[in-house]
């Protein structure tokens, strides 16, 4: 009997959707006992009472799909923040809306109109710190060149290890200065400009033609001392910042025959540590072997 009348039970809900109300008054039965019979069935929907917010959130949707900000949202709505974002967290936000565009827009306009002085400012100081300086430095001397050059040679050019001997002057750099001032330190040591090759290192996504002209024509390199380029993979999913037009790669200079011109930088190197490290004791002198 108890199977039979939880079947008709079940019935009455689930094929006339009636309420509790008129299911009791057809079976003849208490709320509670019904309740047990009808446990797991879910009441049709015309009998839930609508929820006062369903439209606030349902709108919350929309305007989150038209790029709108979760505070945006809050206060177009006039609800708590922290209401809006369990409404909307479920859908990121495009930034190629054109309501994020146009906030981003914004966003730039005001961080420029509040810090446009500063940056002048800071600017000009640099300005004028670096024309001092130039001033203050004036033409470098052979000693000057042959020190720096060796030092820039030592933190960027490849040196020799002891499981690989190689006594072969290899110097990479992308920036333009520093490439240049390895050049002069070469033409002080005696190398003539036609005596290394010059090969650009580049992601193959970049404009390998343009980058190598404007290789030559910044450092005057000899044409036909330049070699064919090295490409490097361009991974789509990067996270470097080099990708734009002004990505020219790396320029490297491989001088031939420069052992002995190894040895003198290595020469250098060692007097300039060893000078540095004198007011250390001569535990740090031991150190350079």
């Amino acid at each position: 009997m108890t199977d039979e009348l939880a079947a008709e039970a079940r019935r009455l809900r689930t094929v006339e959707g009636l309420s509790v109300g008129q299911i009791r008054a057809r079976l003849g039965i208490g709320k509670d006992r019904l309740y047990e019979l009808l446990r797991g069935v879910p009441a049709p929907d015309w009998t839930r009472r609508p929820n006062a917010k369903d439209e606030v959130r349902a709108r919350a949707l929309r305007l989150r799909e038209e790029g709108w900000s979760v505070t945006e949202i809050a206060t177009e709505l006039d609800v708590a923040k922290s209401t809006a974002y369990q409404w909307v967290k479920h859908l990121p936000l495009d930034p190629d809306s054109p309501r994020a565009r146009r906030r981003q827009a914004h966003s730039r306009r005001m961080t420029d109109a509040r810090w446009a002085e500063h940056r002048r400012e800071r600017d000009e100081r640099q300005a004028a710190v670096h024309a001092a300086e130039v001033d203050r430095l004036g033409r470098l001397s052979e000693r000057e060149l042959l020190l720096i050059g060796a030092a820039i040679y030592w933190c960027e050019g490849s040196k020799s290890k002891p499981w690989r001997r190689n006594d072969r002057l290899t110097f990479t750099n992308s920036d333009p200065g520093l490439l240049a001032l390895f050049l002069r330190f070469l033409d002080a040591c005696g190398v003539d400009r036609r005596t290394p090759s010059y090969r650009l290192s580049i992601h193959e996504s970049a404009d390998v033609e343009a980058a190598t002209s404007w290789w030559i024509e910044v450092l005057g390199l000899p044409v036909d001392r330049v070699r064919a380029p090295t490409l490097k993979r361009h991974r789509p999913t990067t996270n470097r910042r080099n990708t734009d037009e002004l990505y020219r790669g790396c320029l490297v200079i491989d001088v031939p025959g420069s052992r002995e011109l190894y040895w003198r930088i290595e020469g250098v190197n060692r007097a300039l540590a060893a000078e540095a490290l004198k007011r250390f004791g001569q535990g740090s002198a031991e150190a350079l072997g």
